[in-house]
Formats: C-alpha cells, sequence, structure tokens
C-alpha cells in the first residue's frame, strides 16, 4: 500500500501547475537535462577544488597518495578447449591515510556470463530481416558460457569471505587495513575464451580455416579496483563498452602453452632460450642490437610448418613487468615473430609485431617499422617511452 500511494503522489506532483511553471521558467536548453544549476553548486565538473591531495593545477599535492598492486599469475591456455586458467597471488599495498575495511576486485569478464546485463544494456532491438539460422541463434540459442568461474578466494588464514555483484567483487576483511599496511590474497579461476570475430570484443580468439587459433588476451585476470584521493573506489560495472583506471605494480607471470606456440606478452621475457629453437634464440639476440630494418625472429616458413601438426607437450613462457598497470599477452602456432630495436634516450626499447602467414606481404613490411616510427615520434613529443618493448599484433 505504502509504495502505491507514494506513486500516486508523485503522479500528482508532475502533473501539478506548479511544477509546469517550474519547468516553464527553465531556459529552453536546460528542459529535461540533467544539468545541476543551482547557484550553490560545487564546481567539481568544472574545475575540481584544490586540496593537498591535488592542486589547482591538477598535479599531485604534498598529501597526494597512490596504491600499488602487484600480482604473481601462474596462466595456462587450452587450445584444445579454448579455455584459460590462472592461479594469481594478489600483493595489496594501502598506501594511503585510510582505514580499509573491504577490497574491491574488478572481474571484466562476467560481461560475457550466460546471466550477464551487458545484452541488455547494449542490445539495439530486434533486426528488420533475420534467417532462420540468425534468429535461432538470436533467440532460441543457449547463450554463450563467459564469465569467471571463481574455484577458491584465499588469504594466509584460509578461505576469504566474499561477494560477487556483476563485474564487480568484494573482499571483506577479518580486520581493517590500516595506512601502510599489506593484504596478501589468492584467487584461482577459469573461463571460455569468446571468439571475437563471432560474437565480438576487445580480445579472445580468432579461428583460422586450417583449425588453428589465434589469441590476443586482455581484461582477462581478477584485478584490483583504483582508490584514489578524489572518488575513493572506483567499483563501477563493466559493461563492455567504457574505460576504466588500475593501479600500477609489478607483474611475475607464467604461461603455460603447447610447445608449439609463439607468444609474447607485457613486461621481459625471462626465458627466451626455454621457449625458442638455436636459431630462432641467436635472431631474437640479434634483434636487440639491430636498428636498421626487422629481424626475423621466428621466420614465415617456420610458422608454416608449425601450423600443420599439433604437438603434445606444453612450455613455458615467464615474463616480469615493473610498474605497470595491467597485462596482456597474445600466442598461437601460426605467428611469425619479428623484431628491432629503436634508440630511446642513452638506450633502447624493442618493436615487435606477431602476425600469420595471412597477413603478408603487409605485415613483414609496415607493422614494425610503424610501431618504431609511433615509439619515436611520440617519445620526441612528450617523454621517452618507459617499457622494454611495444608489439603490435595481427
Amino acid at each position: 500500500m505504502k509504495k502505491h500511494f507514494l506513486i500516486v503522489l508523485s503522479a500528482l506532483f508532475l502533473s501539478s501547475p506548479l511544477f509546469a511553471q517550474e519547468q516553464e521558467a527553465k531556459p529552453k536548453e536546460l528542459k529535461n537535462s540533467h544539468y545541476n544549476i543551482s547557484k550553490f553548486r560545487q564546481l567539481k565538473d568544472e574545475l575540481p577544488t584544490p586540496n593537498s591531495q591535488h592542486t589547482a593545477s591538477g598535479a599531485p599535492g604534498h598529501a597526494y597518495t597512490q596504491q600499488q598492486v602487484d600480482y604473481d599469475m601462474s596462466l595456462t591456455l587450452d587450445d584444445e578447449n579454448q579455455k584459460i586458467y590462472g592461479s594469481e597471488k594478489i600483493t595489496y599495498h594501502n598506501n594511503s591515510k585510510d582505514v580499509l575495511e573491504y577490497l574491491w576486485v574488478q572481474l571484466d569478464q562476467n560481461m560475457r556470463a550466460a546471466d550477464s546485463k551487458t545484452p541488455d544494456i547494449n542490445g539495439g532491438g530486434p533486426g528488420a530481416l533475420y534467417s532462420p539460422s540468425k534468429f535461432t541463434k538470436d533467440f532460441m540459442g543457449k547463450p554463450f558460457d563467459g564469465g569467471f568461474k571463481i574455484e577458491t578466494v584465499t588469504d594466509a588464514t584460509g578461505e576469504v569471505n566474499y561477494m560477487i555483484n556483476q563485474t564487480m567483487m568484494r573482499i571483506n576483511l577479518e580486520k581493517p587495513l590500516q595506512p601502510g599496511e599489506q593484504y596478501v590474497f589468492n584467487i584461482k579461476w577459469w573461463y571460455n575464451i569468446n571468439n571475437y570475430i563471432e560474437i565480438g570484443g576487445r580480445s579472445g580468439f580468432e579461428s583460422f580455416p586450417d583449425g588453428n587459433n589465434a589469441y590476443v588476451i586482455a581484461q582477462f585476470f581478477p584485478r584490483m579496483c583504483v582508490y584514489n584521493n578524489v572518488e575513493g573506489w572506483q567499483n563501477m560495472q563493466f559493461w563492455g563498452r567504457s574505460e576504466f583506471a588500475l593501479e600500477f605494480g609489478n607483474y611475475n607471470v607464467s604461461i603455460t602453452t603447447p610447445s608449439d606456440f609463439v607468444l609474447n606478452a607485457t613486461g621481459s621475457l625471462l626465458n627466451p632460450k626455454d621457449v625458442f629453437t638455436k636459431d630462432q634464440y641467436k635472431r631474437f639476440e640479434k634483434a636487440q642490437t639491430t636498428f636498421d630494418n626487422p629481424v626475423l625472429i621466428v621466420t614465415p616458413e617456420e610458422a608454416k610448418e608449425t601450423e600443420k601438426g599439433r604437438a603434445d607437450g606444453t612450455k613455458t613462457f615467464k615474463f616480469y613487468a615493473e610498474n605497470v598497470r595491467d597485462f596482456a599477452f597474445a600466442g598461437s602456432r601460426k605467428y611469425i615473430w619479428d623484431g628491432m630495436a629503436v634508440k630511446m634516450g642513452e638506450g633502447s626499447v624493442m618493436a615487435y609485431s606477431l602476425y600469420p602467414n595471412e597477413a603478408n606481404p603487409l605485415w613483414e613490411e609496415h607493422s614494425t617499422r610503424a610501431v618504431a616510427q609511433t615509439l619515436i615520434t611520440y617519445s620526441k613529443h612528450t617523454f621517452d617511452y618507459p617499457y622494454p618493448h611495444a608489439t603490435s599484433v595481427s
């Protein structure tokens, strides 16, 4: 009864002459808008108020703090079933002056869960024409079983109390995390990788006519949300089209793949001798000091030969990335890999490209050179590129 009564009151108010007069009194351009036109409104949208965390210029103030999150991850890419398995240790550094009673974790892949709200939000309505197969797929087919399958969440004391709400996970701490303290916990998970050619996505896999797959994997692991001086926790849901910020940290990542895969990722490859043949390793080393033209590390001929079969064994690529805000990787048995060094300040960084034979001759002729020129141009107008490589993937 109370709900019905409130609805009736709301309807009476919205239809009253007084409300209509107030609407007429507003400028035409502000009608039906969400602008705050109060004479006493804060100027946050126009110009944030200077404080001890942020100066009027937007630069950090003397009390500015930034959290740090470090990740140790062990990943397995299951090419046979298009799945990825992950086990990660997260070390959260509370550098703020605040006491934190809980932590927020992003579960971006849950936008692809069978019960995700993303299709409702991004849907454009029914089409004008449907073939029987498309109608069946869109309205009668079983939805893609995406999203994280969280197996365990633990810390040093055992199981962690947590709650999942769509693309967000809240870690409920047994005792508050004090300023300057660290909290270490572990998440074990897996998910089905989406075919981004068929169902879309910023990352996923592409299947080739020869039965091979190429993987470009991003937004793929549970990641800590940002906690900052302005908004506190940035824990808005991720529906697939929005952008987000992430905390900086160090990544120590092992990725196990079929033994015939070629793969590169964020950070520095720590064990090139273990994942390349002897000839490929020599070319990899040569590329580090070659500045004029790209060096073929994995040749087109090697890629053509490799894509014909399926290896039984596995190998593990090991990467370390320092002070980065995210981690991504790409791999396939079809990939050619070339690279060249680019002078940067007192040293150099690498420009790489990974691509299948289907991308040639365009990629072999231009991709890595374009990456190198991009590094030079942007560094000239901003600052020297701070990371060990930039990689273009087809």
